[in-house]
């Protein structure tokens, strides 16, 4: 059997201006990066505001495991299937981060013969937004410290700074850490710390920007100190906020690719769900509206992360009314929420599927509550039995839950139109979306609506230290903003160790931060970190590359 690296280079690519034109995009919005990738000037959309938006269709998943629930590639192959029935169609994904590609999660270009394609540049180096966003992150960092060691007019109280440096790998040596050491000339001695890039805000502002002014005017909003009269300090203040815009200038175009059958697909930006909002850019979507019938967009990590930011953050944000909802499972990642270890997911074990199932039911309930038709994508394995399928069938019908499988991996496009048949059929449904959280509730208020509506939680307390961070926040003047939490993804609540469905428990807040520019607050759970670790032996290990420069390893 071949490899999704292998069969990603065996596909036949069409020249990036033969995929724009079949997009929509003329030549003047293009900027190419070669031969298969290009550029599209953020203001296409803005000039195709006078067209009708198409269809949303959202894809999420139930709660992620170590079997792989294929969501990226389910997004990818929905896609390019909703094409081969007829309707123009293009997807939206987020852009890999190279610490997941080098630790144990790989890369994000989906799989088998539903990818998006050039995979390697795509899962590397791409068209170097990330490198932007790092870069435009530490120059703040950097002038931050150059202010502190000359004078520090703004009276910035150096124990009170609390903008990180970035870099996008995986390495936890760096989470916590001391700047400045080696005497007066190298500044004044602080603690300090490192987050992966996609944890950046600079990171979530460049996803949420609508146009460059939108942007720079988001940079300078970003709060990264108090002083010593315990007033928030933002970027605006440093007046280096036109110098980060600078440097994002060329990132706030969306990047147009390709699927392996010649389907459009923009791959732009890379916030985690798990501790951001966890979707592509606005601008990316906004623009798709704007050139074709069915956008299909995915949201990262389970429906309570990704999904749940999307409908109640992301949509209020861009404008988004969706037209229905895909929550992606597999009967290994059932089981796998049903107790049993990756070595034998693939024994067929249909009690562990039944006690799993809660799981999918759980994020199925949670999507209906605003007012989207949702479906359930089926990812089939070969090592799916006949009878764990006739389960899953008989656990759907009870539970009066609408399902199609799916076979992009293997068939690509073809094996995914029975399910675009059934979420074409969804959008043409009514639909009444309404976001759960509303912005007028106080932060507290939409903390315990999500622990309870969507994390299924009895009871919500919050840490001395997190008590403390939200009166700062609420007393210069953030007490209504958007909430995001960051937790794992690996359960509907805040410990990791609780698979399928949990309830009743109490859902722990251990402290909350503030991404003004982003336009968010953060209420951070469990034991969640913004800089992962590389695990014992890393993807990186697997990774080569000979004399012709044939990647090898990469997935």
């Amino acid at each position: 059997m071949l490899t999704d690296l292998e069969i990603a280079q065996k596909a036949e690519l069409a020249n990036i201006n033969e995929i724009a034109t079949k997009a929509g995009i003329s030549e003047e919005y293009l900027r190419p990066y070669g031969k298969h990738i290009a550029k599209v000037s953020h203001h296409l959309g803005e000039d195709l505001k006078e067209k009708p938006d198409g269809k949303l269709v959202l894809v999420t998943a139930m709660s992620p495991t170590s079997a792989g629930e294929g969501k990226t590639t389910t997004s990818i192959g929905l896609s390019v299937a909703v094409n081969r029935l007829g309707h123009r169609s293009i997807v939206t994904l987020r852009e890999p981060s190279l610490g997941p590609i080098m630790g144990i999660k790989g890369g994000a270009a989906g799989g088998g013969y539903s990818q998006v394609l050039p995979m390697e540049e795509i899962n590397l180096h791409f068209t170097g937004d990330i490198h932007a966003v790092t870069t435009a992150h530490n120059l703040l960092s950097a002038v931050i410290d150059a202010h502190l060691k000359f004078g520090n007019k703004l009276d910035i109280e150096p124990t009170q700074v609390y903008w990180p440096r970035a870099m996008d790998m995986n390495d936890r040596a760096l989470r916590e850490i001391i700047v400045a050491l080696g005497g007066k000339a190298n500044g004044y001695p602080r603690q300090d710390e490192f987050v992966i890039t996609a944890a950046s805000e600079i990171m979530a502002i460049l996803c949420l920007a609508k146009d460059l002014e939108d942007l720079k005017e988001r940079l300078g909003d970003i709060v990264f100190a108090s002083n010593r009269s315990r007033e928030f300090v933002t970027a605006r203040d440093l007046n280096v906020h036109g110098a980060m815009a600078a440097l994002l200038k060329d990132a706030l175009d969306p990047n147009l690719v390709q699927t392996i059958e010649g389907t459009p697909a923009f791959v732009h930006g890379g916030p985690f769900a798990n501790i951001a909002h966890g979707a592509n850019t606005i601008m990316a979507t906004k623009t798709a509206l704007k050139l074709c019938d069915v956008v299909i967009t995915e949201a990262g990590f389970g429906a309570d992360l990704g999904g749940e930011k999307f409908l109640d953050f992301v949509c209020p944000e861009g404008g988004f009314t969706p037209s229905a909802v895909v929550i992606v499972a597999s009967i290994r990642a059932l089981k796998a929420n049903g107790g049993v270890t990756k070595q034998e997911l693939d024994k067929e074990d249909t009690a562990a599927l039944a006690r799993g199932f809660d799981n999918l039911s759980v994020h199925y309930e949670n999507m209906r509550k605003y007012g989207v038709p949702v479906v359930v994508a089926l990812n089939e394995f070969s090592a799916d039995s006949s009878a764990e399928k006739e389960l899953f069938d008989s656990l759907c019908r009870e539970r009066e839950i609408q399902y199609e499988s799916s076979n992009v991996w293997a068939e690509g496009g073809k094996g995914g139109e029975k399910l675009a048949e059934m979420v074409i059929d969804a959008t043409e449904e009514q639909s009444d979306f309404s976001p759960l959280i509303k912005r007028e509730m106080p932060v507290e208020k939409k903390l315990e609506t999500l622990a309870k509506e969507i994390y299924r939680a009895g009871s919500v307390e919050l840490t001395a230290a997190a008590k403390s961070s939200l009166r700062r926040i609420k007393k210069n003047g953030f007490s209504n903003h958007p909430l995001i939490v960051a937790k794992t993804q690996y359960s509907i609540s805040d410990d990791e160790k609780l698979t399928g469905a949990p309830s009743g428990y109490t859902f722990t807040v251990r402290d909350f931060s503030l991404s003004a520019g982003a336009g968010f607050v953060v209420a951070i759970s469990g034991s969640i970190m913004r800089m992962p670790g590389l695990p014992a032996t890393p993807n990186a290990e697997v990774i080569d590359i000979d004399r012709s420069g044939k990647i090898t390893g990469l997935f």
